[in-house]
């Protein structure tokens, strides 16, 4: 299991009932239909990205790539959203995975 950041830590512990009902949500949107484990993080990674949220970007990087996906499917699920979300944030999601991704394979 990865390494959790310390402000998910932080939340846990100071907040754990509502860190379990977060991810219990969590669980139960990905079992409510037919899209596998790694898709659906691919899909909340396009997502963080679009909000530009480092921390989901990093969550959901490490996450997919738990869940089988590659590093080539990484880059890809974000660079596919350069038309919507622009190049500039784009730019920043690639170094966001690069977080996970390099120190990954350090």
């Amino acid at each position: 299991m990865s390494k959790l950041p310390k402000q998910h830590v932080s939340i846990k512990k100071r907040f754990k009932k509502f860190l379990t009902a977060v991810n219990n949500l969590g669980t139960a949107t990905r079992n409510a239909g037919p899209i596998d484990k790694k898709t659906s993080h691919l899909i909340q990674l396009s997502a963080a990205a679009s909000i530009k949220s480092e921390g989901s970007v990093h969550s959901h990087t490490r996450r997919a790539l738990e869940a089988g996906a590659t590093t080539e499917e990484i880059y890809h699920t974000i660079i596919l959203l350069t038309s919507i979300i622009g190049f500039p944030t784009v730019s920043a999601a690639l170094s966001w995975a690069d977080d996970i991704i390099i120190g990954k394979e350090a």
